[in-house]
């Protein structure tokens, strides 16, 4: 058995020292030995600290106030019961009561307990967008897990330091390959975007030179940043600082391709491509279930033909291709070029996260093989240890309509396009989505199930949104004004938080929010405080909860000068207009829309009338 799997499966918390035998000379020792973090901070909190420390969970309870402002130095760290070197499992460290977290593990196959390598600390890495166009509701269906997981985390009392790649350099269009062959999706957008200049379809001065390709890049990362935060995605508003570009790092990646040919797990090609020796990391194809044998018979595809005879092995993949006509190309000690896509993730997940061994990654199912294969082998490669991240959570595809989503079956949705009324379903026009109702529906089915987007899907997301917005207004009403401090062991919360720490069981976990939202409230200031508790991590009722300093969208209130709440006007005339015609298919087809896009739809001597 590898060791990393024998360290996790056996990993336990270090017992709590005797404080009553060290806290005089150790713990002094150790605070007073880092004055630059903790300047003035001993002598001004020293009581409040020692009580904590003789609470349970003491010396984690510390760990987890100090990690909220600090990095701990090991010493510290070690002292008061973690482990040190910042590789192996601690306790997870939640507040919830009497639960334990525990989540799928695409590496081991199997559901595990959760701990983290530094109490109190989640470091987690998502892969982020291609800004090559706009992202569409499969990619944010990956985007929303990852942001549904780490607000349960901090709701449950975790650190998270999330941060998420943006690659704007290096995805070919064949990405199926671990080489990832063909043409730079970057080239494919450039001349995607001279067409669209031309038509029309891109607002004027958006892009100066639709030949350059960072202009192309920093387009389509500002609309994936504004849909983000149009969905109350939490990174997109810490976006520059949490979401990195692969262009950014560039240096980075030379320095770690340096450090893989150096330890043994590169080479240098004939060609002076430096390609990744898998045969040199024995754990490759762990994560995937990939041997070997299959890929050197390039079973499935996965292996071209091309090239093969300057490799060591079929499955090598590119660190670094010498290439002085590629579109996108920089100075390297193997010539001027670009880098392969899977090195990005690792550079920059240990450059911003400051961990060789992080928590958790997160991604789409369609990431696991060959990108999230060769993360790992890059990584641990570079670093010498026997893991990357110790937890892999991967969300499965998403449906539309029981098919899948593709520009030719006319069931391809753009974010943008859904919330700005302009996406078509099959040819004809569907009507504006309010975006706490998107986000509703693509946080609802778990994770690990295929996602079948649907207009009845729709309908019923803005149902249950209507719900507890209303819920969130009528306890707001009875409060009174009144606030009562958030409480994990409110009743509702204990449940719902508890059917998130099952493996993020999203079902479970509204199963017992939407009851509760029917019924009469005995105690409106008490289960205020425990809705909002459960809006931080749901972000619908309203959208937005969570974010500090961001408005909030209260579902059912529009501004009646908006666009898409006219168009809803017009389709209210138009079915009036069907029905006076006995035109009954097409009024059902017209209220179906209006429903769909979160309309109660009512038919009144005057007319038809919609209320959100």
């Amino acid at each position: 058995m590898p060791a990393g799997r024998a360290r996790h499966e056996t990993g336990r918390r270090v017992a709590r020292p005797d404080w009553g035998s060290i806290l005089s000379q150790e713990l002094v020792l150790a605070l007073t030995k880092t004055p630059i973090l903790l300047k003035g901070f001993v002598s001004a909190r020293a009581k409040e600290f020692l009580g904590i420390l003789t609470g349970a969970n003491g010396g984690f309870a510390l760990i987890r106030v100090l990690n909220k402002r600090y990095i701990l130095p090991s010493r510290l760290t070690v002292l008061l019961g973690g482990r040190g070197g910042g590789v192996q499992y601690s306790a997870s460290l939640s507040r919830l009561p009497n639960v334990q977290i525990q989540f799928y593990n695409s590496l081991s196959k199997q559901v595990e307990p959760f701990r983290t390598v530094t109490p109190g600390v989640v470091r987690m890495y998502s892969c982020g967008p291609t800004v090559y166009d706009f992202a569409h509701i499969g990619n944010f269906r990956s985007f929303l897990f990852a942001d549904l997981l780490r607000r349960f985390l901090e709701t449950a009392g975790f650190q998270v330091e999330h941060v998420m790649n943006i690659t704007d350099v290096g995805h070919m269009t064949d990405d199926n390959a671990a080489d990832g062959g063909g043409q730079d999706r970057m080239q494919e957008a450039i001349s995607r975007m001279k067409e669209n200049k031309k038509s029309g379809k891109v607002p004027e001065g958006a892009i100066q030179d639709a030949n350059d390709p960072f202009q192309i890049a920093e387009y389509f990362t500002r609309a994936f940043v504004n849909d983000g935060r149009s969905l109350a995605y939490k990174i997109a508003y810490e976006y520059p600082q949490r979401t990195p570009r692969a262009t950014e790092h560039i240096v980075g990646m030379q320095e770690m391709i340096k450090t893989l040919i150096e330890k043994g797990h590169a080479y240098v090609a004939s060609d002076g491509v430096v390609y990744f020796s898998v045969e040199s990391f024995p754990e490759y194809g762990r994560l995937s279930g990939n041997t070997l044998e299959h890929l050197h018979e390039g079973k499935g595809g996965r292996v071209s033909d091309q090239n093969q005879a300057l490799k060591r092995h079929p499955a090598d993949f590119m660190l670094w291709k010498p290439d002085n006509h590629h579109i996108m190309k920089w100075d390297s000690p193997w010539g001027v070029g670009y880098p392969g896509w899977h090195i990005e993730c690792s550079v920059m997940a240990r450059q911003l996260l400051g961990q060789p061994v992080i928590d958790i990654h997160t991604g789409g199912e369609d990431l696991i093989f060959p990108h999230h294969e060769c993360e790992i082998a890059q990584s641990c490669g570079a670093s010498g240890h026997t893991s990357f991240a110790n937890f892999w959570i991967h969300a499965r595809f998403l449906m539309v309509e029981g098919e899948k989503m593709s520009k030719s079956k006319g069931n391809f949705f753009t974010v943008r396009q859904l919330l700005d009324g302009t996406a078509k379903f099959q040819g004809e026009t569907l009507q504006a989505v309010h975006p706490a109702v998107l986000r509703y529906e693509l946080l609802k089915a778990h994770y690990r199930s295929n996602m079948n987007f649907t207009r009845k899907g729709l309908q019923d997301s803005a149902g249950a949104v209507k719900r507890l917005t209303e819920f969130r207004r009528r306890l707001e009403a009875e409060a009174k004004g009144n606030v009562a401090a958030p409480d994990l062991h409110h009743p509702v919360v204990q449940r719902f938080m508890a059917c998130l720490a099952e493996d993020l069981n999203i079902a479970g976990a509204l199963a017992v929010v939407l009851p509760w939202a029917n019924e009469p409230s005995s105690d409106p200031v008490a289960d205020l405080a425990a809705f909002k508790l459960i809006n931080q991590v749901l972000s619908v009722a309203p959208l937005g909860e969570g974010l500090p300093g961001v408005q909030l969208q209260y579902y059912g209130e529009f501004d009646e000068d908006d666009e898409a709440y006219q168009a809803a006007l017009n389709l209210c005339r138009e079915l009036d207009a069907a029905r006076q015609q006995k035109d009954f298919a097409r009024a059902d087809q017209i209220r179906s829309q209006l429903q769909s896009a979160g309309y109660d739809v009512k038919t009144t001597r005057d007319g038809t009338v919609i209320s959100v």
